[in-house]
């Protein structure tokens, strides 16, 4: 059996996966109802609750988790008793802010610069080699653009300050990025690891609205050489997704997320083995799946509400993920998977499922 901490859609959509393997799943979720919950055997309490966690560790053959906010000693405690992947490390690191981008500085991965700054008297100090626009984020607990504030010029820089105040905080410079990108990889037990096409992402209000696969894309080895860097350094075992921007074919990154990944959902139809299932694969230590590409693929986020399901349906080579979860503001609730035998026809199923996506976000 399976553990995972979290009972969200991509605790689903790992358990969705494994089904056909034969794979049972445990996940422990607060929610009375997790949308994973109807896949496998739901532990409902907080992610604290020991009683809980020891109930998962004597019952489960290994342990993952969907989401990188879980407290890093309940991994420690979980790992006394049965296997954890990814590691306590991992967590960690991807966990805080300046300790992630100190820990790309020290592998030799680009960043934007940065600062740590405690006071608005220091983050005046820095401001000067930052420069303008800058983005303030808090170091712990930010995701689709939770935690962040912008600075255009001087004159609002104390009110982006005073929005994050009492949250520790770094400061980053804007970089004249092309587009942004992601790469995602798994690695196994045994060190084995697989890469998949970059994929070319676009976000609105801090949230991901569409991931598109990049077959033979120039920078792929730059960034597979940028990510295995992270995996050996870490130890690491599972997905890891690796966010990057494109500075005219120098990639520089932003973060990274140590499991499963939104720009990574196109995999599940448009790959010959998606990343839920090499996550799998990975923490069992079985052989890694061919990610290669079929064809042309790409993802559609639905946020706040899902369209007409009869109008998505009608789209040619589309597939609908619904997550179970009632409609809310700027909430993650389905996606649609779309492939193609050509870019055009790719292009055109993108450009339906935008507009249908437009009749319910709210965000």
């Amino acid at each position: 059996m399976i553990g995972i901490l979290g009972g969200g859609q991509l605790a689903r959509m790992l358990a969705l996966a494994g089904k056909p393997l034969g794979l049972q799943f445990m996940f422990l979720d607060p929610a009375d109802e997790a949308c994973a919950s109807e896949l496998g055997e739901h532990l409902q309490g907080d992610y604290t609750d020991r009683a809980l966690l020891a109930q998962m560790a004597e019952r489960c053959d290994v342990v993952t988790y969907e989401f990188e906010n879980v407290p890093v000693e309940i991994i420690d405690f979980i790992a006394e008793k049965t296997p954890v992947y990814p590691s306590a490390k991992a967590l960690a690191v991807g966990q805080d802010r300046l300790t992630e981008k100190n820990f790309f500085r020290k592998l030799g991965i680009a960043t934007a610069p940065y600062y740590a700054v405690d006071s608005f008297e220091r983050l005046q100090e820095v401001m000067p080699e930052i420069g303008w626009p800058a983005i303030l984020k808090t170091r712990r607990f930010g995701y689709d653009g939770k935690g962040q504030a912008i600075s255009r010029s001087a004159a609002d820089l104390q009110q982006a300050w005073r929005e994050l105040e009492g949250s520790p905080v770094i400061v980053e410079g804007f970089v004249p990025f092309r587009r942004e990108v992601s790469i995602i990889a798994a690695r196994n037990i045994s060190g084995a690891i697989v890469y998949y096409p970059l994929s070319e992402n676009q976000h609105r209000g801090g949230i991901l609205r569409l991931a598109k696969s990049c077959d033979n894309d120039p920078l792929q080895s730059q960034a597979e050489s940028m990510i295995a860097r992270l995996l050996e350094a870490l130890d690491y075992v599972g997905v890891l997704a690796l966010e990057l921007f494109d500075l005219d074919g120098h990639l520089v990154a932003n973060e990274f997320a140590p499991r499963v990944h939104n720009s990574g959902h196109w995999t599940i139809e448009g790959s010959e083995t998606s990343q839920f299932e090499n996550h799998l694969r990975a923490i069992l230590d079985q052989p890694l799946g061919n990610t290669k590409t079929r064809g042309f693929a790409a993802m559609q986020n639905f946020i706040g509400g899902v369209p007409s399901l009869k109008e998505v349906l009608a789209l040619s080579e589309v597939h609908m993920h619904l997550y179970n979860k009632t409609p809310r503001k700027g909430r993650k609730v389905a996606h649609a998977t779309i492939r193609s035998d050509t870019p055009e026809a790719l292009s055109g199923r993108i450009a339906a499922l935008a507009k249908l996506a437009e009749q319910t976000d709210d965000s």
